[in-house]
């Protein structure tokens, strides 16, 4: 019989090649879905992106709900927090995904798809999220929490009810209601992505896979004897510690972020053979590589400081309905907006 903590190994390897195989055949990518519409162009991958985050407010609440994985243990819905570090590195991460032509899994389904690109980015990624996570930016990453952070009664939308006098129940209901209404009336409020049954599809599998990732590690590897960290889909710190798994096995812990990391890059290399749209790419020029790690270090910085990414707070965070996570997309968004237009934007390189 399979122990816990290899069933969430197992289950982190099995929601990586799905999301793997469903990030290149849809083109799923909040950097990508904001581009288009800024530009008033194609905005259908927003509204993917937008069903996915409802499908995994939906799914993961209902978990909560019935009990099946108490999200309170997950980094999100912790008491204390630092706003203007998780605003901060959201900013960070948001300009650092428009200069790397996308987020870090992003980056590894690209790279499957043999772009060389995407390496260096996950390279420069996974060192600058391991030098703030543990290295030598860590010192000032913990400084700088330690005067801005606070204490909180209520750290999720629920909660912020529940203050008010309604139950848990009835409050988680409302709030998980309020939001996913919203998101799926834009997602479909738009004809273009009606009229698109592939990437309503991949919003859909995508947000459960978010859920899916909730219940492998909360349900699953919820183990007395060996519990495993509750956690979901997110890529910053899973792509440091893949690198240094790689690099340093003996002795360390193979865990589901690790597996998942793994699982994305495996399902999407075996997906671009099978479509015919393995091709290796690379840089056009120096000038195009140097921007690329720049906005592959911003992202690992940032990327730790938020607590996650466009995934791992945009959709996993997110589907817990904690107020840090929201704070953390507001920069991200912000970020990744100021790259894209005004006076910040960054250039398209020609040839790039």
């Amino acid at each position: 019989m399979e122990s816990s903590a290899q069933l969430v190994i197992l289950a982190g390897l099995a929601i990586g090649l799905v999301y793997g195989a469903v990030g290149l055949l849809s083109g799923f990518c909040l950097m990508s879905s904001m581009r288009g519409f800024l530009a008033k162009g194609d905005g259908r991958l927003v509204r993917t992106y937008a069903l996915a985050i409802a499908v995994a407010i939906a799914a993961s609440q209902f978990l909560a709900g019935s009990g099946a994985v108490d999200l309170g243990k997950s980094i999100y819905l912790q008491p204390t927090f630092s706003a203007p570090v998780l605003f901060l590195g959201g900013l960070l991460f948001g300009y650092g995904m428009v200069l790397s032509n996308g987020c870090g899994s992003r980056a590894l389904v690209l790279l499957g798809r043999g772009n060389l690109r995407s390496f260096v980015v996950v390279i420069v990624l996974a060192i600058a999220a391991q030098m703030t996570l543990k290295g030598l930016i860590a010192p000032a990453r913990i400084a700088l929490v330690q005067v801005s952070q606070a204490t909180v009664s209520a750290n999720s939308f629920p909660s912020l009810l529940a203050t008010v006098g309604l139950g848990e129940a009835v409050s988680r209901v409302l709030a998980s209601v309020a939001i996913v209404v919203a998101l799926i009336f834009f997602a479909f409020a738009h004809p273009a992505f009606r009229r698109s049954p592939g990437q309503i599809a991949a919003g859909i599998i995508i947000g459960l896979l978010a859920a899916g990732g909730w219940f492998a590690t909360g349900y699953l590897g919820a183990d007395d004897f060996s519990p495993v960290p509750v956690t979901s889909l997110t890529f910053i710190a899973p792509i440091a510690d893949a690198l240094q798994y790689a690099m340093l096995s003996t002795g360390l812990t193979l865990n589901f972020g690790i597996a998942t990391v793994a699982g994305v890059f495996a399902g999407s290399l075996v997906t671009a053979l099978a479509t015919g749209r393995f091709q290796l790419e690379g840089y056009s020029s120096p000038r195009h590589m140097l921007r690329s790690a720049g906005g592959a270090t911003l992202m690992g910085i940032g990327g730790v400081m938020a607590f996650g990414c466009s995934i791992g707070q945009g959709l996993t965070g997110m589907s817990t309905l904690a107020v840090g996570s929201f704070i953390a997309v507001a920069g991200i968004l912000l970020g990744t907006t100021a790259g894209l237009r005004g006076a910040l934007r960054v250039q398209p390189l020609a040839m790039a």
